[in-house]
């Protein structure tokens, strides 16, 4: 039997209106033609009831599947929460907060938002939404967040116990549109050094970063430490505008090319705050993306230094296209390259997400977190610094100019351990939580505290109590005290982050960090 009678039978066994929508949207041979065929037969002929929409759902994945790895799909509420982070907003109460023993409590409130302004605290415990417990109910977090936040100018009834108060309290809180920052610390971290440290870059970025630069201008910089550690992108322009402040007029920040795409260039305006100065700019493996384009274009430029280890290599530009339901699909449309022509992308197998995904374990095999000469490059990707025509490599993220090695000596399997039950961030929880109001009362400035203040040993011996219970026990008194020094650091940071914010935890811990340190050492050599 002929295909096309096939079709023209199987057609005839469907409803007169479904064969006659195809015939009108499509030619007998379209493959767009096919699959509808094929989702219009399994929805209205499969033995069983089905869901369509999660056909169609899968149908896409599929045909994604095939192309590189980036190029992805998201539902609707996966759309959202991602465009929540990378817009700069969500609509809420405004808190940040953790969950201890199944209980809401507010680390900080929103400084102006909304619940700060109807008087709720840092210590605060939620227990009451609507009228409805969520604590000591195991309800997920994912679960509370979504009675927490609502349309703007709504409003939602809190139940609240606060220590030293037996009374249950009650707040009225009208969710507003509470701002996601991007920029994770900022100080200066040495005489006329500032650093900054920026999580990943969204629709808010540039205008974090340029309020940073001015406070830290005020205090005397000269210098920066920019910390793209951990940074796994964003937004291209968000990057261009960035590397904007440290280039001269024209240069080239970097440009977009791909099969239906023609090349984009993106040119420095001169018009920088940042054009004089020494720059450091801080990567490592997870660094990826925009990140990679801010470091390519200052590395190729001549105009910094990069310190760390080789980034991640995401060199795909993809392009979104929205679906009437909210849901996404990213698709990827060109490759970017930075202003040698490096594309750093690292090379991928289509249809081979697994193996892509595993990259990064492969480096930790063959050694190369620990060791330069590890890394190999073939002469085929070497190419040079615009300037100073140093030699720089493609092929895979980018090779920093000071290479930093992981050093895995610093959490022991006893700290790594404690740290994967939560038991470290539980019991600094619960200190900050008794200890608030006499730790404000005796350390007046982050100053002052950085300067003075000791982790107690009776919350050490809580922890490796804690520990013991749950058969976490050091193998030696070796391995217990190795372990200490970094988690007394890690708990200072901690503490300091929950009395005030982000940059004063990365003012202690970043003492700790060899990535920074080696940073701070080329800046000041430079």
């Amino acid at each position: 039997m002929k295909k096309g009678l096939i079709i023209s039978l199987f057609l005839a066994l469907l409803p007169f209106t479904l064969s006659a929508q195809l015939k009108l949207n499509f030619g007998n041979n379209s493959p767009l033609r096919k699959l509808q065929i094929a989702e219009l037969a399994i929805n209205n002929l499969y033995v069983d009831s089905v869901q369509e929409q999660l056909l169609v759902e899968d149908a896409i994945r599929g045909m994604l599947k095939n192309l590189d790895p980036h190029s992805s799909y998201t539902t609707a509420k996966e759309t959202k929460a991602m465009t929540e982070t990378l817009n700069g907003s969500f609509e809420g109460i405004g808190v940040q907060f953790n969950i201890q023993d199944d209980t809401l409590l507010v680390i900080q409130p929103v400084v102006n938002g909304p619940s700060e302004k109807v008087g709720i605290v840092a210590g605060d415990r939620i227990v009451m939404v609507n009228d409805t417990a969520i604590a000591g109910v195991k309800m997920t977090r994912e679960d509370i967040m979504q009675r927490l936040r609502g349309p703007k100018g709504t409003k939602v009834k809190l139940g609240v116990i606060r220590r030293g108060i037996a009374d249950q309290l009650s707040f009225v809180v009208t969710r507003a549109k509470i701002p996601v920052k991007t920029i994770d610390g900022y100080y200066m971290i040495r005489p006329e050094v500032g650093y900054i440290r920026i999580g990943s870059f969204g629709a808010t970025t540039y205008d974090e970063f340029m309020n940073c630069v001015a406070e830290l201008q005020k205090k005397g910089m000269r210098d920066l430490v920019l910390d793209l550690q951990d940074n796994g992108g964003g937004y291209l322009q968000a990057a261009v505008e960035i590397a904007n402040e440290f280039l001269q007029k024209n240069d080239l920040i970097v440009y977009t090319e791909g099969r239906k795409v023609s090349r984009q260039e993106f040119n420095a305006r001169g018009n920088g705050k940042l054009l004089t100065g020494k720059i450091v700019v801080l990567i490592n493996e997870f660094s990826a993306s925009a990140a990679e384009i801010v470091t390519g274009a200052i590395q190729d430029q001549d105009r910094g230094t990069i310190v760390g280890r080789r980034s991640f290599g995401k060199g795909l530009v993809q392009r979104p296209v929205d679906f009437p339901d909210g849901s996404m699909m990213r698709i990827t449309v060109a490759h970017y390259y930075t202003p040698s022509g490096r594309c750093i992308q690292k090379p991928y197998t289509k249809g081979d997400k697994q193996d892509y995904d595993k990259e990064l374990d492969q480096r930790y095999k063959h050694g190369e977190l620990y060791s330069v000469d590890s890394i190999h490059f073939d002469d085929s990707l070497k190419y040079y610094s615009l300037r100073n025509h140093r030699i720089l490599y493609g092929g895979g993220g980018i090779m920093p100019d000071v290479f930093v090695p992981l050093d895995t000596t610093q959490y022991t399997p006893l700290h790594r351990q404690l740290a994967a039950k939560s038991i470290i961030i539980n019991a600094d929880l619960k200190y900050v939580d008794s200890h608030r109001k006499q730790l404000k009362s005796q350390y007046s400035s982050f100053t002052s505290y950085l300067k003075n203040f000791e982790v107690p040993q009776t919350l050490i011996d809580e922890i490796l109590a804690e520990g013991k219970k749950q058969k976490i026990i050091p193998k030696d008194d070796a391995e217990l005290q190795h372990t200490m020094p970094f988690l007394r650091t890690q708990l200072k940071a901690l503490i300091a982050r929950d009395l005030w914010d982000m940059s004063e935890y990365f003012q202690v811990i970043n003492e700790e960090n060899d990535i920074v340190q080696q940073g701070v050492k080329a800046v000041l050599q430079q």
